[in-house]
């Protein structure tokens, strides 16, 4: 089905059916409850999940099957959000020709910068790919103006041609009338669900990245790919040319971020060189670390992860730590109040930055170790009834499934 085995089938539905439960999964708490403050079931939110969840599958592509770490993804990002926007200002509000222009101009983009990039590996690849990336960002700041903006940032006005836009047509990103910030709500006792049109769209778009990946990883191409991260010399040596190969990864890792790019525009209709900074580059470096590179999870959880933390924890000021530990003496209170206060509100950065170095310690190999660990340990202990028995037969053990 779909091209895949039956194992990856599986998988790909499971991913499916998370996705279109998001709203709810994303919503334990009631809408009263002190712990409310952590559900992350709001539109917003949920858009950036699904979007960078895009970005870091492409990414992962490049560095974590071919094995080359660019510091540059994010002026792919930001050609993809500045293509949306015009399309915006030339034809009008629906977000479709816009997403297909920015996937083809990063493709062309991605082009030109990785046949120069390429020509280098390690170190000095990434190098070069963050200088690429920095030109680009002062580029659209400072010297495109007339096509960026500047600092103001791009948007669309009233007085742009839109020339496909009708009488009656939405005044905001939609899709053939569906409008992107549209929801409906769920309330069910203390519980409020959103089903946003935007998230779903962006969703729809993250599960068919996701399905490409699949098929990316598990294709010939992709064991080329597996190939020249384990010793990219040695295939050398045997006569095989490896350019072509790190070239078309570079090329659909550019199209995965221009994607990403273009969703921004398509739910908040502005761009900005900004979003080409090399923080937002080193941004889904951590994504793919901290999910685990390498694997077809990971990226997404990565990515999820860290803007679950940027967008909760950071929200958590002084004034959510004391209606949390009232119950405590006021002296006590106060107390607990100072020692939580470093690490949440703006000192959310703090909290991530250690989480991060506990991973990469125990961890290495991301979250999706972690999970892996926990899987194995409860089917230990399912199949033996306690803990693990020693093995003095020293029998192989399954290794784990990539995808998982």
């Amino acid at each position: 089905m779909f091209g895949l085995s039956a194992r990856d089938t599986r998988f790909l539905l499971i991913v499916i059916a998370l996705t279109l439960v998001t709203p709810i999964l994303l919503q334990p708490f009631p809408e009263g409850s002190s712990l409310a403050q952590f559900n992350a079931g709001y539109p917003d939110l949920m858009q950036k999940f699904a979007i960078f969840g895009i970005f870091a599958i492409g990414f992962n592509i490049l560095f974590g099957l071919t094995g080359y770490l660019s510091f540059g993804h994010a002026a792919f990002l930001g050609v993809g959000s500045y293509t949306v926007v015009w399309m915006y200002k030339l034809l009008g509000y629906n977000v479709l020709p816009g997403l297909l222009l920015s996937v083809v101009i990063s493709a062309a983009f991605a082009l030109l910068i990785g046949f120069i990039s390429l020509r280098r590996s390690g170190i000095y690849f990434s190098i070069l790919t963050l200088a690429f990336a920095q030109m680009s960002y002062n580029l659209a700041y400072s010297v495109l103006t007339p096509i960026t903006n500047g600092e103001t940032g791009l948007q669309v006005y009233a007085s742009d041609p839109q020339i496909l836009a009708g009488s009656g047509a939405p005044t905001s990103p939609h899709l053939f009338g569906l409008v992107m910030r549209e929801s409906a709500q769920l309330d069910l006792g203390g519980w409020v669900f959103t089903f946003n049109i935007g998230y779903y769209f962006c969703a729809l778009m993250a599960i068919m990245a996701f399905y490409i990946s699949l098929r990316i990883f598990r294709s010939p191409f992709g064991m080329m790919l597996r190939a020249i991260k384990t010793n990219q010399t040695r295939m050398n040596y045997t006569g095989l040319n490896s350019r072509p190969y790190t070239l078309a990864a570079f090329v659909i890792s550019g199209m995965y971020a221009g994607l990403a790019g273009g969703l921004l525009a398509a739910m908040d209709p502005l761009a900005g060189a900004e979003r080409m900074q090399w923080t937002a580059s080193g941004e889904v470096v951590l994504m793919t670390i901290l999910g685990g590179a390498g694997t077809l999870m990971g990226p997404v959880l990565g990515a999820g992860f860290i803007k679950y933390f940027e967008n909760i924890f950071s929200k958590i000021n002084d004034g959510v730590l004391h209606s949390w530990f009232a119950f405590l003496p006021d002296g006590l209170e106060d107390f607990v109040v100072a020692c939580f206060h470093p690490f949440v509100g703006k000192g959310w950065h703090l909290t991530l930055g250690i989480l991060f170095m506990l991973v990469v310690i125990f961890l290495p190999g991301g979250l999706v170790e972690g999970m892996q660990r926990l899987r194995s340990l409860f089917r230990r202990q399912g199949k033996t009834g306690g803990p693990r028995r020693k093995d003095p037969e020293h029998r192989p053990h399954t290794p784990p499934h990539v995808a998982e």
